[in-house]
């Protein structure tokens, strides 16, 4: 008995063996650290770019107008890419196109300095926005197969990495802008972009992979299967959440300082606490977002977000005073933290990397347009009314969460 004890048992471990089980489930926290820092890495090349446009216009002599068509170029390069890079994901993998992605925004950022025409910036940021739109389909794509295999909706830590590494890249171009050149500044930036490009890359391709999964298939035991019509139109619509949560998210980028200067009536450096809030609120929001998922699921997290969003921007639109702007901006930061990471990683779950790719592009279409609609609408009528725009959106990618909530199983 004792033999026939010790066979069964060699069988078992050589069906089951638990040295490859056990490295398999420590190498997913160190899959989820790398991918954080990629998402992390993004945020601070492109916020890096950001600080450094008042230098560039200078550079090339470009008048406003000028510089919003070269600028509309980082769109241009984004939107192309983003369905190419959706199929290269299916085809080839989503990590190795995450690692090639951001090694291509990172020579890409350097390139700005260095130009002396508005058409040759225009090229530029052609190539730029191609790096940039390519690393986020295939970061997200690889989120959605990670959130998949930990079995949580770890998708807005992934997103707090880009805010917080956002946050920092705008805090050392500001720290370093009277002490370095931009283009010493922007190759910089490439190279710490390289550095963790090389070292999160190789852990990154040396965790084990996730097995696979068709893009129509069920993230969940208990979702229902959706016939591939139906989980289109899902994609589609968590497509238009996360595009009505990015207009808020780029309306208040570029109108929020200027609606405290001209309606609230404070100085300029009061002003500069506006987005300050709206991003810090954002970033703890994001930090919190999984831990929200868990306990409250994700329907509940989407709608609740866009109804205090909607809140908060009308708080922040009609403030007679700073401090309540402010608290409205709070608001807004922390109701649409995690709408967009949470659609984004919902269409991955039904569609693939094909859904994240035709998700992101409608989110990305929604920062595009935010600015402009908002400027055109304040002409028309007032700037407080026109940011109600960004509060009747958030309202309804919130309202969205019902329509593409996750059907359950009989």
């Amino acid at each position: 008995m004792p033999l026939l004890n010790k066979t069964r048992a060699r069988s078992a471990a050589h069906l089951h063996p638990a040295g490859p089980v056990r490295s398999r489930s420590r190498s997913w926290p160190a899959a989820r650290t790398a991918l954080t820092a990629f998402f992390a890495v993004d945020g601070f090349l492109f916020a890096s770019w950001v600080v450094r446009i008042p230098d560039v216009r200078a550079q090339v002599n470009a008048s406003h107008s000028a510089l919003g068509l070269a600028l509309l170029c980082i769109s241009a390069g984004a939107v192309a890419t983003m369905a190419l890079v959706g199929r290269l994901c299916v085809r080839y993998g989503s990590r190795p196109v995450t690692v090639g992605s951001l090694a291509l925004l990172s020579l890409a950022v350097v390139l700005p300095a260095h130009t002396s025409s508005v058409g040759v910036l225009g090229g530029v940021l052609l190539l730029f926005g191609a790096g940039y739109g390519a690393a986020n389909v295939a970061m997200n794509s690889a989120a959605v197969d990670l959130v998949e295999e930990l079995r949580r909706p770890v998708m807005p830590s992934f997103h707090a990495g880009y805010s917080l590494g956002g946050l920092l890249g705008a805090a050392a171009g500001g720290l370093l802008s009277g002490s370095l050149s931009t283009a010493w500044a922007l190759a910089l930036g490439g190279a710490l972009g390289l550095l963790v490009t090389a070292v999160a890359g190789a852990v990154l391709l040396r965790a084990p992979q996730p097995a696979p999964r068709k893009p129509d298939a069920p993230s969940t035991a208990s979702a229902a299967p959706r016939p591939a019509r139906h989980a289109r139109l899902l994609v589609v619509l968590l497509g238009l959440t996360a595009l009505f949560t990015a207009y808020g998210e780029g309306a208040l980028a570029d109108w929020a300082t200027l609606h405290l200067t001209d309606d609230v009536k404070v100085s300029a450096g009061s002003a500069a606490t506006g987005y300050a809030a709206f991003a810090f609120a954002m970033t703890a929001g994001r930090l919190g977002g999984t831990w929200l998922a868990v306990r409250l699921g994700q329907t509940r997290v989407v709608l609740g977000g866009g109804l205090t969003a909607c809140a908060g921007m009308l708080l922040a639109a009609f403030a007679p005073t700073l401090t309540a702007a402010l608290a409205g901006f709070v608001l807004v930061g922390l109701g649409l933290a995690n709408v967009f990471p949470l659609a984004i990683a919902q269409a991955g779950a039904i569609g693939g990397p094909r859904g994240v790719a035709t998700a992101s592009t409608l989110g990305y279409a929604g920062m595009l347009v935010g600015p402009p609609v908002i400027g055109f609408l304040a002409d028309a009528t007032s700037l407080p009314l026109a940011l109600t725009t960004v509060a009747a959106a958030a309202a309804l990618a919130g309202a969205l969460a019902l329509a593409t909530r996750p059907r359950r199983a009989a």
